[in-house]
C-alpha cells in the first residue's frame, strides 16, 4: 500500500512513460500526414469523438468503482482479522485459567506451567494462522518455514505445511484444542467454549471472504473493454482535434500533439488506477499491506502473553507498506 500523501514523479513516470511515448509518436504522425503530406482524409468530425470520450469516462468510472470496492472489502476483512485476533487472545488468557469449572468433568487444577503452555499454543497458533492465510493469498507458501513455522510445534508445522489449505486446518486444530479444554481438562465451561468457537467461526468467515476475492477475478469483460475503449478513444482523439486547431491557423495544427497526449494520458491513467486495484492480495504497491498487518497482530498478541522481546513494526520500503 502506497502511504505517501503525494505520488513521486518517478512513480508517475513508471506507469505513464510507455503510453506517453505511444500517444506522442502517434499524434506527431497524424500531424505530419495532415500538414506536411497533405493527407487531409485523416481528419474526422469532433462530435463523435467527444461523444465517445463521454461514454468511455462513464465506463472506466464504473470499472474503477468496482476495483476500489474489491480493495476496500479486502482491507475490511483484514481489519476484522486484527480485531478478532485480539479478541481470541483475550479469551484464551482470561477464559483458560486454573479453575476446573466444566460441568461433569473431574480433573486437577491446571498448574502455572500448564497454563503457560496452553496459552502460548492458542495464541501462537493464531499468529501462525494469520501468516499462513497471507502466504496462501499471495501464493508464497515457499516462505512457510520462515513466516509460519516459528509459531508452531515442529510436528504440527510439518503436518500443516503439507495441506492444500493450511489456514483452514489450523483453525480446525484450534477447535480440537478447545474440545480438549472443555471435555478432558474442564478448563472451559459451556459458555466460554461457545464464545471461543464463535471466534473460530468468525475467522472462517473472514478467511472465506479473502478467498472469494482472491479466487474470483475482476470480470474480464469490464477490464478488457475498458482498456480497448481508452485506446480507441486515444486513437481517434488527434483525428478529431486536428481540424479544430486548423481553424485557428495552419501552424496551430501542431497543438494537436500536446493536447491529444494530455487528454489521452488522463484517460489512460484512470484506467491504470483501476487495473492496479483489481486484486488486493498480489503484494503490489496498491494492495492490502498484509505483511504489516500480520506483524501488528504478532506484536499485540505476544505482548498480551507478557513477552518483552518483540519484533519492530514494519516500515515502508520506498513509500510502500507491504
Amino acid at each position: 500500500m502506497y502511504i505517501r500523501k503525494n505520488l513521486r514523479w518517478r512513480v508517475i513516470w513508471k506507469f505513464s512513460w510507455q503510453g506517453l511515448v505511444v500517444f506522442t509518436l502517434y499524434a506527431l504522425l497524424i500531424c505530419v500526414l495532415y500538414r506536411l503530406v497533405g493527407f487531409h482524409s485523416v481528419s474526422i468530425p469532433w462530435q463523435p469523438v467527444a461523444t465517445l470520450g463521454i461514454a468511455v469516462s462513464f465506463y472506466i468510472g464504473f470499472k474503477n468503482n468496482g476495483s476500489y470496492d474489491r480493495f476496500w472489502e479486502g482491507r475490511q476483512l483484514w481489519g476484522g482479522i486484527v480485531n478478532y485476533s485480539r479478541t481470541w487472545a483475550m479469551q484464551a488468557l482470561e477464559y483458560v485459567t486454573s479453575v476446573v469449572d466444566a460441568p461433569g468433568v473431574e480433573a486437577p487444577a491446571a498448574s502455572r506451567a500448564e497454563l503457560t503452555i496452553r496459552h502460548r499454543r492458542l495464541v501462537y497458533r493464531q499468529i501462525a494462522w494469520c501468516n499462513a492465510l497471507r502466504l496462501n493469498l499471495r501464493r508464497q507458501n515457499d516462505q512457510w518455514d520462515e513466516q509460519v513455522a516459528p509459531f508452531l510445534d515442529p510436528a504440527e508445522s510439518a503436518e500443516m505445511k503439507r495441506k492444500q489449505n493450511p489456514p483452514a486446518h489450523l483453525l480446525r486444530q484450534q477447535a480440537a484444542d478447545l474440545r480438549i479444554l472443555r471435555e478432558e481438562r474442564g478448563l472451559l465451561n459451556d459458555f466460554q467454549h461457545v464464545n471461543m468457537m464463535t471466534s473460530i467461526e468468525q475467522f472462517n468467515n473472514l478467511q472465506g471472504g479473502c478467498e472469494r476475492i482472491k479466487n474470483t477475478p475482476f470480470p474480464r469483460q469490464y477490464a478488457f473493454y475498458s482498456f480497448v475503449f481508452v485506446w480507441l478513444f486515444a486513437a481517434l482523439l488527434p483525428l478529431g482535434l486536428i481540424a479544430e486547431f486548423e481553424k485557428m491557423g495552419p501552424d496551430h495544427i501542431w497543438l494537436t500533439v500536446p493536447f491529444s497526449v494530455l487528454v489521452s494520458w488522463v484517460f489512460n491513467t484512470i484506467e491504470i488506477v483501476g487495473h492496479t486495484s483489481e486484486n488486493p492480495f498480489e503484494n503490489e504497491m496498491n494492495d492490502v499491506p498484509m505483511t504489516a498487518i500480520c506483524r501488528t497482530i504478532e506484536i499485540d498478541l505476544r505482548e498480551m502473553l507478557g513477552e518483552t522481546h518483540l519484533p519492530p513494526k514494519l516500515a515502508p520500503v520506498d513509500d510502500i507498506l507491504y
